[in-house]
């Protein structure tokens, strides 16, 4: 029964580990700063994370070009071919 009674309490006794001091320590610290600080801070890392980098935008901007070179080379070729077996090479 005695160890019944103990389980729930904690031991006051025992000293604290210099790691749950800090974290307690750090704890305080962003208590200290108002939620609107906070939650800008959040709201920023948030849109860190999930922005579109300039290289994305530049390989993007880079695979539409090579897209439409190629249907101009195709394009370019299959005309170019066209108009070469239409023209008579005897007439003048």
């Amino acid at each position: 029964v005695f160890w019944r009674s103990k389980m729930g309490r904690k031991d006051s006794s025992t000293t604290k580990l210099p790691v749950d001091q800090y974290r307690k320590q750090i704890g305080k610290q962003d208590y200290k700063k108002t939620k609107p600080i906070l939650r800008a801070t959040k709201l920023k890392a948030e849109a860190k994370k999930t922005a579109i980098g300039i290289k994305e935008v530049g390989l993007m901007l880079a695979a539409i070009l090579a897209l439409l070179l190629a249907f101009y080379a195709f394009f370019y070729l299959r005309l170019s071919t066209s108009i070469d077996s239409d023209l008579d090479p005897d007439e003048e």
